[in-house]
């Protein structure tokens, strides 16, 4: 069997030698044998384990999180599997968030503002604490009410309800640039797809509730001008269409 040392291993992964005694330490990657002299020897085994401790790091799991997951999927299939599944997940929200970089790069060198939904694309929890603090301050400030931190796990949830946002309020631009009437069919059935899709992911909101809510945007400062900077006259157009909508779904 081919032994390697430390040193060699060290080249191999990339990693520094001060990195695999750490390892070795916290018992995350024990070398196969220890010769007389100390030297720490390591095998195609301690090789393998290595990768899938590198492949989650990449993921930006904790050496605490890869010794439980390295502990819960033994088998090296499963182990792979999963962090391929991993790194499918990733590489979709850095594609998602490479494009909504691009959009923004696009619209700054023309001298117009992102919309507010389409800024927050393919963010991570991190990111979504972070563009969703200067709202939740003012929430707190003017109304006592702090948004509730976003967690890992929803994260991806928050970058779905992004983009339906966005193609909602989309949708509502052009409609208010046609003419369309706050009671047009077509209008009105947008508005019954868009509360669908909250209430089928986790937002319970009636049509009554939806239209509170966008009176609520019309006369808050704060939320108004977010809406006003995608198109003037948006949110009350917003706000027309929802309370019609209500008066029809009561």
């Amino acid at each position: 069997m081919m032994l390697y040392t430390v040193k060699e291993v060290a080249g191999l992964a990339g990693v520094t030698v001060k990195t695999l005694h750490h390892y070795h330490k916290i018992r995350l990657l024990k070398p196969c044998e220890i010769t007389d002299a100390g030297y720490r020897l390591y095998g195609a085994e301690e090789l393998e384990r290595l990768q899938q401790i590198l492949f989650y790091r990449e993921l930006d799991f904790s050496l605490s999180d890869i010794q439980k997951a390295l502990e819960d999927q033994p088998g090296r299939l499963m182990c792979l599997t999963k962090q391929q599944e991993l790194l499918i997940a990733r590489r979709q929200r850095l594609d998602c968030l490479l494009k909504t970089i691009g959009e923004s790069i696009a619209l700054t060198k023309k001298g117009e503002v992102m919309e507010k939904s389409a800024m927050f694309q393919g963010l991570n929890a991190d990111a979504w604490n972070t563009a969703l603090a200067e709202q939740s301050q003012y929430l707190k400030d003017h109304y006592g009410y702090e948004l509730p931190k976003v967690e890992t796990e929803q994260a991806q949830e928050m970058n779905d309800s992004a983009a339906e946002a966005k193609q909602f309020m989309d949708f509502l631009a052009e409609a208010l640039q046609a003419g369309w009437k706050g009671n047009d069919p077509r209008l009105q059935k947008k508005i019954q797809e868009h509360l669908a899709f909250l209430n089928d992911h986790g937002h319970s909101i009636d049509a009554q509730t939806f239209a509170a809510q966008a009176r609520f945007f019309l006369e808050d400062d704060f939320h108004r001008g977010m809406l006003e900077s995608q198109q003037l006259g948006l949110c009350y157009y917003l706000c027309i269409a929802a309370e019609m909508y209500a008066a029809a779904n009561q």
